[in-house]
């Protein structure tokens, strides 16, 4: 009796993550400031063009190498974002897809990279 309470309650369980997961990227979140912000599209632009890099677009070439340091500030900043903002990951995830879709819809990715690569000096990483 206990075995199939327990495999009854993981199912429920695991059919309704993806609803609360889905739920949690759906709803609006909550403010960001404008350094919390310029965190996330620069992480954003940091990923478009390490992921440029690593395909061989030669673009990408005129920035320097971020497939290493483009990768931890993500994550370093993708952490903030969470503990300084209460955003989940999975808002997070939205955000920055949001930020790299603009980038590349209107092609705005060359002239964020100046000031993002000073964040990125400034940042230590």
């Amino acid at each position: 009796m206990a075995f199939r309470f327990q495999a009854v309650a993981a199912a429920l369980i695991a059919v309704s993550l993806p609803a609360q997961i889905a739920a949690q990227a759906s709803a609006p979140p909550p403010a960001i400031s404008l350094e919390q912000r310029t965190l996330l599209r620069c992480a954003a632009a940091f990923a478009l063009v390490a992921h440029d890099q690593a395909a061989g677009d030669p673009g990408a070439s005129k920035w320097p190498d971020l497939r290493e340091r483009g990768r931890e500030f993500f994550v370093r900043a993708s952490a903030q974002l969470m503990d300084e903002a209460g955003l989940t990951r999975a808002q997070v995830a939205a955000l920055m897809e949001e930020a790299a879709r603009d980038f590349r819809q209107q092609d705005t990715l060359d002239r964020a990279m100046p000031p993002c690569l000073l964040t990125l000096e400034a940042s230590g990483i």
